[in-house]
């Protein structure tokens, strides 16, 4: 294989920090400078450059990169800009990196339809996505770019409502605003050129696998107990996640272990259920790696 894949990455932020720790756990660790832009991958063939994310989606339907890591906020609000020319599209969802683009308005504002917005002033850093939002439901409203501080625009007379990225909508919070309507459900997104051939594709494929197997093993746990044999089954029902645990026998012919790959969610609460039970020896132990 001679071909080499370029991808584009954000290179300040949340997004770099979480895709730093994914390309780490596919075991194709990268340590670069604060200066650094480029990097050569020399596990596979991959080739990074460091970017501003907003400049992401372009680079990658220019061409310039086959592949790119960036908000679906921000890949989408750069395809509404120039959809007839633009070249890229969505490979694969990664599943991080999680939030919404959401209207919100003062907490003193009545809002009961869609119909309520009409005639109102949208500050927002998505202007595109938000007119497009507009237009499919038949608002007349109007936007206002803002780059920062949406939130502050309407204490300080700027804009009527808002359109934003919320995560867990404290900050509209404490800008006394409410949220009324989700416009886009985003995500971290694996993005490609359109023209990409079959072997930088097939490098792709690769890569998913890679990183599928590292997102999976970052939110599961192995788990390991003794178990009384007349309690099997309450068990391993409460196991979360667990698909066929693994049984071998102990000294005591009353007793077995357990093994299981389980979720983490709420582990100290299913950990007390399972020593109600009778359960034992109670490990709950990392992964490093793991292929599905």
């Amino acid at each position: 294989m001679t071909e080499r894949i370029r991808i584009a990455l954000q290179k300040k932020g949340r997004l770099q920090q979480s895709c730093e720790q994914i390309f780490k756990n596919c075991g194709l660790s990268y340590n670069v400078g604060e200066r650094q832009l480029y990097y050569s991958i020399s596990e596979m063939p991959v080739d990074l450059l460091f970017v501003r994310d907003d400049d992401i989606p372009s680079l990658v339907s220019q061409g310039t990169c086959d592949f790119g890591i960036v908000g679906l906020n921000t890949f989408e609000e750069v395809r509404y800009e120039d959809k007839e020319n633009f070249n890229a599209s969505i490979f694969a969802k990664l599943g991080i990196s999680k939030c919404r683009l959401s209207i919100a308005i003062p907490e003193t504002m009545n809002f009961e339809n869609l119909s309520d917005l009409n005639n109102l002033t949208i500050a927002t850093t998505y202007p595109n996505i938000v007119k497009n939002f507009l237009n499919q439901n038949n608002i007349k409203a109007n936007t206002v770019l803002m780059n920062g501080s949406v939130e502050i625009s309407p204490s300080l007379k700027l804009a009527d409502i808002i359109a934003d990225i919320v995560s867990s909508g404290a900050t509209l919070k404490q800008n006394n605003l409410k949220e009324i309507i989700t416009i886009l459900e985003s995500e971290a997104v694996l993005i490609n050129n359109n023209n990409i051939n079959s072997e930088k594709r097939e490098i792709a494929n690769r890569l998913m696998v890679r990183i599928n197997s590292a997102l999976s093993v970052s939110s599961k746990k192995y788990v390991v107990l003794n178990a009384p044999k007349d309690k099997i089954d309450e068990i391993v029902k409460i196991l979360p996640g667990s698909e066929s645990p693994s049984m071998l026998p102990l000294a005591n012919k009353d007793m077995v272990s357990i093994h299981a790959i389980c979720t983490e969610t709420m582990f100290w609460d299913v950990m007390e259920k399972l020593k109600e039970l009778g359960a034992s020896s109670i490990a709950v132990l990392p992964i490093e790696k793991m292929l599905n």
